[in-house]
């Protein structure tokens, strides 16, 4: 007997090929997804989806209705609520290949733009903690400060972290070449710190670069020092073109 006659279907090239592209676009999305508000209210329709079902099945007319009339509307409650992240997908979009080409600046000229900023900072004496975007989008972080789209520059960044602005105790956030919040309140690790003169930045950078893949560089006010949070763990002593390395490495994929 051939394969032409046995009772089941047998996938062609381009089967495969659009199981990969669909494959690839789904993990693409929860990779887009993961660490911000939209994925828990993703799971939340979910468990909606479920009871739907069971309600079908069970025969409970009302809550199937009622599930019903929720999901013939929740197409336009989503793009309110879901706002921010279509938003962010969109210049995602617009920021990769080819269409990066169009617009903003690349890798290596915003590495030098974050390795002068910390250099000038700890050359001053000057607290500063910088959350660089990689995968994870930071998001939900970014209501807790002050919104902005400014280019990203080293006085920009300098002139943030003065003593006398009202954001220097926050956090900058970094997405590309753009700076998109500062004063952000970021979550604390619960680890022990390696030395008595780290402080709350550094559990702060600590605490985010457990949640995300974010690389979150820190200048120590009392030490003058300059440090990176990433993966959960601290890394001391950083000079300029140790920053330049960590930056123009590509984010590992999971």
């Amino acid at each position: 007997m051939s394969l032409a006659q046995l009772p089941i279907a047998v996938p062609t090239w381009r089967d495969l090929l659009e199981i990969l592209i669909v494959a690839a676009v789904l993990y693409r999305i929860l990779k887009f997804l993961a660490g911000t508000r939209a994925l828990q209210i993703l799971l939340g329709l979910v468990v909606l989806a479920v009871i739907y079902v069971a309600a079908f099945l069970l025969k409970l007319s009302m809550i199937t209705y009622v599930l019903g009339v929720v999901f013939t509307y929740g197409a336009f409650a989503a793009l309110v609520v879901f706002q921010p992240e279509l938003r962010y997908a969109l210049a995602r979009l617009g920021q990769a290949r080819p269409f990066g080409f169009f617009g903003g600046r690349s890798a290596s000229v915003v590495a030098e733009e974050i390795a002068e900023t910390v250099e000038r900072l700890s050359q001053s004496a000057t607290g500063a903690i910088i959350a660089v975007e990689r995968d994870v989008a930071l998001e939900e972080y970014l209501d807790s400060g002050t919104r902005l789209q400014a280019s990203l520059s080293a006085d920009l960044v300098a002139t943030i972290f003065s003593p006398y602005s009202p954001l220097h105790d926050g956090a900058v956030v970094v997405r590309g070449d753009q700076i998109i919040a500062a004063g952000c309140i970021l979550p604390l690790t619960q680890q022990m710190l390696p030395s008595k003169t780290m402080g709350t930045r550094h559990r702060a950078a600590l605490g985010l670069s457990e949640e995300t893949d974010a690389l979150v560089f820190v200048v120590s006010e009392e030490t003058s020092g300059i440090s990176v949070a990433s993966k959960g763990s601290l890394e001391q002593g950083l000079t300029p073109e140790r920053v330049r390395e960590l930056l123009a490495r590509p984010a590992a994929r999971s």
